[in-house]
């Protein structure tokens, strides 16, 4: 009888689409998956995000006159982020979370990319339209001007490696702790979360670099690596114009799970015993974040307009989930 392995077979022999040296090591794919939701979600209760403190948050910002279609983007996104809040709340029942665990980070993510998305509307009232542009706009927009709450806020402002340890110091001051090893207290949380940011830059690092090797300006050099001053100049300089912020780690933690690291959530039958409180974290970050954004969203509409909305979804909802005991 033929031995099967499939995850040795993977590192032994890689796929169609990677190298068998590109295959995540098992200690550590989903551990730090399940460990920084666990993070985030610690950070979130510790800094009491909600509608109340965030409303608080934005005291400052000023109503916006919104055009029709401007207020209907907010609200229906809202609503989106709503809806997959919803569906991570009905997953809460499903005994064994291994079922659902992918399906929960996909739901989790698009409820967060809604919500930005719905902050975005707000704020300038525009939309963008692929996912890399609604990150580098909700990072320009929010996160750069300091309108985003913790655990949510923290970014680097460039790639440059040297920028990247300058500003990762004052946020790995605040703990440290292996991504390996499941947080407890907001201390270890701010370990894991500073991690997940620091992995973040160098995969987004890692990606620049293989679209310069593609480019011209690289092909021109002559060179076959980035040993040489002019090659590292050109790096360099591709690294300075990208930032990284929250929606870009959500970003890649979604493509994780969706692609790279998909076999540790459904493969291991020590799976379902590590991810059983893992549905939970993921439903709390992200009420967590629609709150954010709902009541930043709230000061850009105004009372009356806001009020009025969430009396609509209320009276017409087809959701278990109200949104009048999340968002006022």
């Amino acid at each position: 009888m033929t031995t099967f392995s499939l995850y040795a077979r993977m590192k032994e022999q890689g796929t169609l689409t990677e190298t068998a040296a590109d295959i995540p090591d098992s200690r550590f794919a989903l551990p730090s998956t399940i460990h920084w939701m666990r993070a985030l979600a610690i950070l979130a209760k510790d800094r009491n995000v909600s509608f109340p403190t965030a409303t608080n948050f934005y005291v400052n910002v000023q109503r916006r006159p919104l055009s029709d279609k401007e207020t209907n983007s907010i609200c229906e996104q809202l609503l989106f982020a709503l809806h997959q809040l919803s569906s991570l709340q009905a997953m809460l029942i499903i005994p064994n979370k291994a079922d659902v665990a992918r399906i929960a980070i996909v739901a989790w993510y698009y409820g967060v990319y809604g919500s930005a998305s719905a902050m975005i509307a707000a704020a300038d009232g525009s939309f963008p339209d692929t996912h890399a542009a609604t990150a580098r706009q909700w990072d320009r927009q929010l996160s750069q001007t300091a309108l985003v709450m913790p655990p949510f806020a923290d970014r680097l402002s460039q790639l440059v490696q040297a920028n990247v340890e300058q500003e990762l110091a004052p946020i790995r001051a605040r703990g440290t702790h292996s991504l390996t090893i499941a947080p407890t207290t907001a201390q270890q949380a701010w370990g894991c979360h500073a991690e997940y940011l620091s992995g973040t830059a160098e995969w987004e690092q890692w990606n620049i670099r293989e679209r310069i090797v593609d480019s011209r300006e690289f092909k021109d050099l002559h060179v076959t690596n980035f040993r040489t001053g002019p090659a590292r100049t050109l790096r360099d300089s591709w690294y300075a114009k990208r930032s990284i912020a929250f929606l870009h780690e959500a970003s890649r933690y979604r493509g994780k799970a969706n692609y790279r690291d998909a076999i540790f959530l459904a493969y291991g039958r020590s799976v379902p015993t590590l991810v059983d409180g893992f549905v939970a974290d993921l439903t709390s970050v992200l009420l967590a974040f629609s709150c954010m954004a709902a009541a930043y969203a709230s000061k850009r509409m105004g009372t009356d307009l806001w009020l009025a909305f969430l009396d609509d979804i209320e009276a017409k909802r087809s959701l278990s989930i109200s949104p009048k005991t999340l968002w006022s």
